[in-house]
């Protein structure tokens, strides 16, 4: 919906609130025009209801004024003797119509001396809940929102089970476009697959001023631009599946090159501007290496170095159907050999010779004469220097039709590609058919453009086209663990308007993919808990200044509730 549209619909509700509480205001002791009035109307109401006023601007909040209208509507109708559980039932599954019904059909008197503490204790459950929901939907949305590392994209930096404070109002806080979606869950109801919002009606655009731009280098939380979009290796049909931006899937890279640079990338390394990214100590680039040893490499010999576990292969004799049935819970492949010999893929390592070794059983590793391993570029130079190590070799991936955007006479790769200009507010750029492809997302998906090629001639919105001046910022984010990483290399620019907001604490983290609950709990990291993402240097805990003031909350709530006793 535009802006226009937006305004006549509010201008539509104020006449529907007017036409179902006029009544209601005069027995009150008000005016009826005042019910007319708009923001004034709801400033009144709440001095009738009792309430204060503040929850005026309560009313204007996506998603959390779904919650503030069930609320108000309830308040109304006990304020005028209407106290039922049916009464609240027929007001919230009639979205308020029910106050018609009052304000036409019934004598209700207005009662200005009604308390508004709660009738039992059901009630004050039910109250404390609700505005409990809204005080948190008003903080994940606005100020800071909870967020989870699901992959390694970001390994070193950031580990999978990571759990983040993400900063709204660093970049600004972006107003929901999405008015009608459950409170405190993203893009699905918990425990389903359903849709948790919505798709009409729309907010436009709007966001809350920020106080920082994005930087080079910043760790950015947005949504992920190509959700939705039919546009990623080479299927440039054009058709896409319609979901709102803030409804995108959450990602969190790193912001190698903003708004006006340009970007190349030659051997896995990022250049801007015709410089080498100079990247912040804490960011540790890894790359996929091909090691080699003419001794074959074993797996405690690569976990040494880089202490993460990676596929492992082994021939087994198995001793026992329950040896057979335990420790295939840890393998990722199994093939039969002569009798009761397997050989079996692991990427268990540890687990694999802990249940060999409970059942006394036989097991020996395959070693190969090379291995691909990722590698930070200091353990790998490390790794070098090992005497049982021949070589170790950096990959460099070849030429990639997936590489955006999708053109083949590019030959780029995820190593290799650009340069490539990141497009900036207000700029102007000649286009032509050779350079439309990088532009084309831009220009049709994300600035809502009619765009058509004919003959070579470009035309937008039905006019001629060889220039086009960029609506917004766009962005190029890219994980530090290059290889195992879905990023901009492949989908293209990020636009600000999808920009969520900037990691600032890692508030707990674990093992996410330890097997058990118990093993989740045994490979807590504390010392990562209430650190900063950005910085220099190793990361400093914070863990007991949050206990103390935690304790502290707790400590004052008690003295103050024994007081209140």
């Amino acid at each position: 919906m535009t802006f226009t549209q937006w305004f006549l619909f509010f201008i539509a509700i104020q006449v529907i609130h007017f036409l179902g509480t006029w009544k209601l205001y005069v027995k009150a002791g008000r005016k009826a025009w005042e019910a007319i009035i708009p923001i004034y109307n709801g400033i009144v109401l709440m001095q009738i209801i009792n309430r204060p006023k503040w929850w005026v601007l309560l009313l204007f909040v996506p998603v959390v004024n779904l919650l503030m209208f069930l609320v108000i509507w309830i308040e109304t109708i006990r304020t005028f003797g209407f106290y039922r559980k049916v009464d609240s039932l027929l007001v919230i599954a009639t979205l308020g119509g029910y106050i018609f019904y009052i304000n036409y059909a019934t004598e209700a008197i207005y009662n200005a001396k009604r308390s508004i503490k709660p009738r039992s204790e059901l009630g004050e459950w039910v109250s404390s809940i609700t505005f409990a929901i809204i005080a948190a939907t008003l903080v994940h949305t606005y100020f800071m929102q909870p967020f989870t590392i699901p992959s390694s994209s970001l390994e070193k930096s950031l580990l999978v089970g990571d759990y983040l404070f993400v900063s709204k109002f660093h970049y600004g806080a972006r107003i929901p476009s999405t008015v009608i979606a459950a409170p405190m869950v993203h893009d699905s109801l918990p425990f389903t697959s359903s849709a948790s919002y919505l798709n009409k009606p729309q907010l436009p655009y709007l966001r809350v001023p920020g106080f920082q731009k994005i930087k080079n280098n910043d760790i950015v939380c947005f949504n992920w631009p190509a959700d939705s979009l039919k546009t990623m290796w080479g299927d440039n049909s054009g058709e896409f599946t319609y979901k709102p931006v803030d409804k995108k899937t959450n990602y969190v890279k790193r912001c190698v090159a903003i708004a006006g640079d340009t970007l190349e990338i030659r051997d896995g390394f990022v250049f801007i501007n015709g410089e080498k990214n100079s990247l912040p100590d804490r960011a540790k680039l890894q790359f996929k290496h091909t090691v080699y040893s003419s001794k074959g490499i074993s797996t405690e010999k690569v976990l040494r170095y880089i202490g993460k576990e990676f596929e492992s292969k082994f021939i087994v004799d198995y001793k026992s159907n329950e040896e057979f049935a335990e420790m295939g819970k840890h393998l990722s492949a199994r093939k039969a050999l002569d009798g009761n010999k397997f050989r079996v893929n692991t990427y268990d390592y540890k687990s694999v010779l802990a249940v060999a070794k409970k059942y006394n059983s036989t097991i020996s590793e395959i070693k190969t004469n090379k291995r691909i391993v990722n590698l930070t570029l200091d353990i790998a130079k490390r790794l070098r220097k090992d005497s049982e190590v021949d070589s170790v070799v950096q990959i460099i991936h070849d030429a990639d039709t997936a590489i955006f955007p999708q053109v083949d006479n590019n030959e780029w790769s995820q190593d290799n590609m650009g340069p490539i200009y990141v497009p900036k507010k207000g700029v102007t750029i000649n286009i032509n058919t050779e350079n439309l492809p990088y532009y084309q997302q831009i220009i049709e998906l994300y600035e809502y453009n009619n765009l058509v090629t004919n003959n070579g001639i470009i035309y937008i919105n039905g006019e001629k086209a060889d220039t086009y001046t960029f609506q917004q910022d766009y962005y190029w984010l890219m994980g530090d663990n290059r290889h195992n990483s879905l990023d901009s290399r492949y989908w293209g620019f990020v636009p600000f308007d999808h920009v969520l907001g900037k990691p600032v604490m890692i508030w707990f983290s674990w093992e996410a993919d330890a097997s058990t609950f118990m093993a989740k709990l045994k490979s807590i990291r504390w010392s990562r808990m209430f650190t900063t993402v950005g910085g220099e240097g190793e990361p400093v805990s914070y863990r007991y200044v949050a206990l103390g003031l935690l304790l502290l909350y707790f400590g004052y709530s008690f003295i103050k509730k024994k007081k209140t006793k």
